[in-house]
């Protein structure tokens, strides 16, 4: 059947584990959660949760998969009972390789378009732009505040709208397929299997570059941005905490909820990158250093974000909140509007584009292995020799079904499937995975285990989260985020009911993977 294979050495393994963590969330999500939620005083809740679930969760699976050496879909046959929870986090990484590749695409995209001379989005005289757009430091659009009239459009959010996505105006209309998004998506997905072709042996060399590049850029654009008037309004105001806050139940949800997605737990890549460890690996160490690294990163993008919005603010004569946005929008409309003010600004916006790519990429890696391990280790005979074919394959696959979301309402279908299917589905996961380690499989034999791995059993801290605090924060936030339910928005868009209805199920063929396989084990045994 061909050998498993481990880590060529232990640098890969954390580099790779560091890599999957730290995403493109770490940059775009965290540093607007904490602007809306308090400033500094959001780093208490943040802190908190991260005690609470991130480590516990963090540790279990990595301890998980390095005691099994199984992919998420062999990692779990210790408790028959939820056999099907690794076939959920399988089918939950399938969904995410679509999407999250085409974000990476956009990446490289914007990248391939800042090495001119002056960026295109800089003015308003392309065939792109339309009448309403206005140059934001011009004096027409304070007119416009001042009068209160309708404000004119940046140049960087038309560039993005009408010439990167060419969006239509509703989800039921996809348009034609933008032809550049779609090669560029090709060359993605070129660049990660040429990564993966020999499995984590040539992933672990490539994540030398993809893990350490991230910290190279963000230390060099921090260092720009504080010799720019206004940088350090934009840090302190980052900082400065509302004490307020903290006792709103959204703030606390939104911490758990940022710790929980940032660690990229129950996803499966956790599971599948331990299950490369040699058996006696210290997991306990690596996982207090991945998870603290993660953190930090959150930390440091939020100043050097905040930095280069300060400084944007000082040159538009406006207040920070009125320049702050997450998501897409930061990444694609506020950054690169800000860098358009920098000197230079080509060379800041490669290497800012750069480094979201290779935030990017190396959290595809471990997507992508997470679904070729499961089904190579599920399929050993057929497939473990034939690896290399396989993962070109499944590659393929994604690139085909990821070709909707690069038509022109493609980008309605991303969002729909970043905000359904990477919310619910996790958390359910999580809740399941803890539950049933600490009270099928029994928590006093999973301790023993580990004691077998590390040659220390797990102390009380451990047992106490995941045998109830980390479940309890978990079904907290899934309560909350289904009491809080809201039908999708993007913009002033509302999504019809069939979309939402779609998103739902995008969640349930992922979830009910769970129950079906508990039939499908209790059918096959007999007993009670």
């Amino acid at each position: 059947t061909g050998e498993r294979g481990n880590w060529t050495n232990k640098a890969e393994f954390l580099l790779s584990m560091i890599g999957y963590a730290v995403g493109l969330g770490n940059v775009w999500r965290f540093p607007y959660l904490a602007f809306e939620n308090g400033g500094g005083a959001f780093l208490i809740p943040y802190l908190t949760m991260l005690v609470l679930a991130g480590l516990p969760i963090f540790f279990l699976e990595v301890s998980l998969g390095q005691f099994c050496s199984q992919g998420p879909l062999g990692a779990f046959n210790g408790v028959p009972l939820v056999k099907g929870l690794g076939a959920a986090m399988v089918v939950v990484s399938v969904y995410v390789g679509i999407y999250y590749n085409v974000v990476i695409s956009y990446t490289l995209y914007f990248l391939f378009s800042s090495f001119t001379s002056e960026l295109p989005w800089a003015r308003c005289n392309n065939q792109w732009n339309t009448q309403a757009c206005v140059h934001s430091s011009s004096i027409y659009n304070s007119k416009f505040k001042a009068e209160g009239l309708q404000k004119g459009k940046d140049p960087s959010e038309e560039y993005w709208n009408f010439k990167v996505l060419e969006k239509t105006n509703n989800i039921e209309n996809l348009g034609k397929i933008r032809w550049e998004l779609a090669l560029i998506l090709l060359l993605a997905w070129i660049i990660i299997y040429g990564c993966l072709i020999k499995g984590i042996k040539s992933s672990g060399k490539a994540v030398y570059f993809t893990a350490t590049f991230p910290y190279v850029v963000l230390t060099i654009l921090l260092a720009r941005a504080f010799t720019l008037e206004g940088a350090m309004d934009g840090v302190f105001y980052f900082f400065n905490p509302k004490w307020d806050k903290l006792l709103t139940a959204k703030v606390w949800k939104d911490a758990a909820t940022q710790i929980f997605y940032s660690l990229s737990a129950s996803w499966g890549g956790l599971i599948t990158l331990s299950s490369y460890n040699k058996f006696n690996n210290n997991c306990y160490r690596d996982s207090i250093i991945v998870v603290i690294t993660n953190s930090f990163t959150s930390i440091f993008a939020g100043v050097t974000i905040f930095a280069v919005i300060g400084f944007m603010a000082h040159v538009l004569k406006t207040d920070i909140a009125s320049v702050a946005a997450d998501g897409p929008g930061l990444a694609f409309v506020v950054y690169p509007e800000a860098l358009t003010q920098m000197p230079v600004s080509p060379l800041w916006s490669v290497l800012f584009f750069l480094m979201l790519f290779t935030l990017g990429l190396d959290t595809m890696f471990a997507t992508l292995e997470t679904i070729v391990t499961s089904l190579t280790d599920a399929f050993p005979r057929q497939l473990r020799h034939q690896k290399c074919i396989f993962t070109l394959a499944v590659c393929v696959f994604l690139l085909l079904i990821g070709l909707p979301l690069v038509t022109q309402g493609g980008f309605y279908y991303l969002h729909l499937l970043d905000s359904y299917v990477a919310s619910y589905s996790l958390i359910v996961c999580a809740i399941v995975e803890m539950l049933s380690i600490s009270y099928i499989y029994g928590l006093n034999r999973f301790c023993d285990d580990i004691k077998m791995m590390t040659g220390r059993r797990p102390n009380v801290y451990w047992r106490v989260t995941w045998s109830l605090v980390s479940p309890a924060v978990l079904t907290f936030i899934l309560v909350y985020s289904i009491a809080n339910y809201k039908p999708l928005k993007l913009d002033d868009y509302s999504f019809p009911v069939w979309a939402n209805v779609l998103g739902w199920f995008t969640v349930a063929s992922s979830v009910l993977c769970i129950p079906v396989g508990a039939a499908l084990e209790v059918g096959r045994n007999s007993g009670s």
